[in-house]
């Protein structure tokens, strides 16, 4: 399994916006082949701060997915609503036990 972690900090009059698409295409991605999860987290101190964490069967799937229409299409009307860069994780979960 591959979790993929996505930070997004918007410019502040762009959140609205950017919590209007997310809810327009989260059931298509995730619908995507390979993806388990997708939650839309928000920073307790800072609310145009956001992240993405998915859950993808393997890094075939997520590919397939970034490479897509709909990641073209979804990537290309968030981008625009960014005060800065985004940043991105892809982690593998370990089997530690505490």
């Amino acid at each position: 399994m591959i979790i993929r972690i996505v930070k997004m900090t918007f410019e502040p009059a762009q959140v609205e916006t950017f919590l209007a698409l997310f809810n327009a295409y989260k059931a298509k991605i995730e619908a995507s082949e390979g993806c388990s999860k997708l939650m839309l987290l928000q920073d307790k101190s800072a609310s145009n701060i956001f992240f993405t964490y998915s859950e993808w069967d393997n890094e075939e799937s997520l590919n397939k997915y970034r490479y897509s229409e709909l990641f073209k299409t979804v990537w290309g009307q968030t981008k625009i609503l960014f005060k800065e860069k985004a940043e991105a994780w892809s982690l593998t979960q370990l089997g530690i036990r505490n």
